[in-house]
């Protein structure tokens, strides 16, 4: 039974239901397994009957088993609670079955479906990882035995791959691909409802740098270049606040310089330089008299003059 006829009978269930005390359940199970289908009404059970796709299998009355069926191909049998039980499952056992319970007066106790999907076991996948131009390349594939290839046609399973930093891959398929930076343990998963398989696989590349590590690196060069530009521009800024530093102390210094150059005369150097020397041999241009200082002026008396008076003549 493929897989699109469970999905459809999983349909068929959900939009006509019976309409008396009816509950669907699903069971899955593996091949060469066995299955236990019990029946959940409460209280004693005086007849029930178990059919699979409307046939009629087995059935208990009063604690009477009747099997409608060869028992030994059914392999299946009926316990004393009403559980049906099936051995050695194969393929073919997949599908719906039914049970309708009855109370001793003839009326309907309940009436219950049980989906039964068998499946085949996954087999062991295969992980292979290499290192591939500075990368990592994984590679996780089932594949089915020659026997079990044509019993597990149209049957599906999930792959999932597992990275060493803990981030998984899932897809329904037979070979799944990854190709990434991160090295270490890689961990491949095939798994369906029934079974589940797992290979794990550890891979270094050496010499090979991680792509995190080159992150790092590529952020600490930029860390280097600002701390390079801070350390200039502080420079820069320190030796201009020292250069108008030294300019307010030249000009306060400035007005007692002059004051100073005022009131000291210039000496004259011990050796005249050539041009000096030049300067002394020319003439020196006549120079006009020095005015004579004024006379002092008399100073006025204090005290008034008595007048002259006029002599006697003889």
């Amino acid at each position: 039974m493929n897989f699109r006829r469970i999905f459809l009978v999983k349909c068929l269930l959900l939009l006509f239901p019976s309409v008396k005390c009816s509950s669907t359940s699903w069971i899955y199970k593996a091949v060469n397994e066995t299955a236990l289908l019990s029946i959940t009404a409460p209280g004693s059970i005086f007849e029930a009957t178990w059919m699979k796709d409307r046939q009629r299998l087995v059935q208990m009355k009063n604690k009477n088993v009747r099997y409608f069926v060869n028992r030994e191909q059914c392999r299946c049998a009926m316990l004393r609670n009403g559980t049906l039980q099936i051995q050695r499952l194969e393929k073919g056992d997949s599908g719906k079955y039914t049970v309708t319970v009855y109370q001793q007066d003839g009326k309907l106790q309940a009436e219950e479906n049980t989906v039964l999907f068998v499946q085949e076991p996954v087999p062991q996948p295969n992980l292979t990882a290499e290192c591939r131009n500075k990368s990592v390349s994984v590679k996780c594939e089932v594949k089915w035995k020659d026997e079990a290839k044509e019993k597990a046609k149209d049957e599906a399973f999930m792959i999932e791959l597992t990275q060493p930093n803990g981030k998984k891959i899932q897809k329904n398929a037979t070979v799944l691909e990854w190709r990434g930076w991160n090295s270490g343990t890689f961990r491949c998963v095939a798994k369906n409802k029934v079974s589940e398989k797992m290979a794990e696989k550890t891979i270094k590349c050496t010499g090979k740098m991680d792509f995190y590590l080159i992150l790092i690196i590529a952020g600490g060069a930029v860390f280097f270049v600002i701390c390079v530009i801070c350390l200039i521009y502080c420079i820069r800024r320190k030796k201009k606040r020292n250069q108008v530093y030294e300019e307010e102390r030249a000009m306060q210094a400035l007005p007692a310089d002059r004051e100073r150059g005022v009131r000291e005369l210039p000496q004259t150097p011990s050796e005249p330089t050539p041009k000096q020397l030049r300067v002394q041999q020319r003439p020196l241009p006549p120079q006009p008299p020095e005015p004579q200082p004024p006379r002092p002026r008399p100073r006025p008396r204090t005290q008034p003059r008595t007048p002259n008076l006029p002599r006697d003549r003889p």
